[in-house]
């Protein structure tokens, strides 16, 4: 039995990209949480310890012991991602 996939969107309010990556998920039907850094610069920080950036959008996508996070901007960046971690066996 394979893990659910888990996909988590850092976004914030009127970012293009972010909504762009959020659509492209509905539209593949990849069920996601979003964090909002808005006004939250101790999420930013969040972001900038994990991956060394401050900026969003990024994709964080899990299955089982894969993990895997997007910084690139661009969907075929994240499509690439989501692509290795669904073919990973559990």
């Amino acid at each position: 039995m394979s893990k659910a996939l888990s996909v988590i969107v850092w976004s914030k309010e009127g970012c293009h990209y972010c909504e762009e990556v959020k659509q492209f998920l509905q539209e593949k039907e990849i069920q996601y949480e979003t964090v909002d850094v808005t006004k939250h610069d101790e999420r930013r920080d969040i972001l900038e310890v994990k991956y060394g950036v401050r900026y969003v959008p990024v994709v964080e996508i899990g299955r089982g012991s894969v993990y895997e996070g997007v910084t690139e901007l661009g969907i075929p960046h994240l499509e690439k991602a989501l692509e290795r971690v669904q073919r990973v066996k559990i």
